[in-house]
């Protein structure tokens, strides 16, 4: 096999579970290690190895991950790769600066090797399934449970709802579709709780990250 049919093997043979849980957004998920445990049994049978790395660059003011996930054949060094982007936030709550880059790299290399393999998240056979509570709600929207659970954690960090409405260009919460609520929810797991209640004209309204990691709201 050449290099090309070496990798529509590995598209069409790769299984990799989400085999990690998001307790606050109530989800599954798949890791970049997770991708990497499943394709090394594959990459042993084609004979080929996977090559992964990542450079800071600066684009304005802003400072990216690029990650290359690249295919490589050990019988004649053919290679094919793929590159994604993550956007480096200033800061994180809980998190130095190294997590912060480590978070940014694991992040781009998870959807270069996405990219390179095929694997699209939104249409996984373990995508999140509809609860009893969901059930008779309108296609592509998301049930009072989920709105309540959003207004919960809206209190719970002090956000104005009107900020998570922004993000996602939506009049209302209501009007979210699922995978809009999912990454909110990854957002919101990622905010400190507020020590008490934040009265709504003191409640923050920030600026809205542009593309890449589900960041917090603020």
């Amino acid at each position: 096999m050449n290099i090309q049919e070496k990798l529509f093997y590995i598209q069409q043979n790769l299984k990799a579970p989400k085999g990690q849980y998001n307790k606050f957004g109530d989800f599954h998920y798949r890791s970049c290690e997770d991708i990497q445990e499943a394709v090394k049994p594959i990459l042993k049978e084609v004979k080929a190895v996977l090559l992964i790395s990542d450079e800071i660059i600066q684009i304005g003011n802003r400072f990216y991950i690029k990650a290359t996930a690249a295919l490589q054949d050990i019988e004649n060094n053919e290679q094919i790769a793929n590159t994604a982007f993550a956007r480096e936030v200033e800061e994180k709550p809980k998190m130095g600066a190294a997590q912060i880059t480590g978070s940014c790299s694991s992040y781009a290399r998870k959807y270069a090797l996405n990219g390179l393999f095929c694997i699209d998240d939104a249409k996984d056979p373990d995508y999140p399934t509809e609860r009893p509570e969901q059930q008779g709600k309108p296609k592509d929207g998301i049930s009072k449970a989920e709105i309540a659970k959003l207004q919960q954690e809206a209190a719970r960090t002090g956000t104005n709802l009107s900020t998570v409405c922004q993000r996602y260009k939506v009049a209302a919460v209501q009007n979210m579709n699922h995978e809009q609520y999912l990454r909110a929810m990854s957002a919101f797991e990622k905010m400190p709780t507020v020590p008490s209640p934040i009265p709504p004209d003191q409640q923050y309204n920030f600026d809205i990250p542009d593309g890449g990691e589900e960041m917090p709201f603020r």
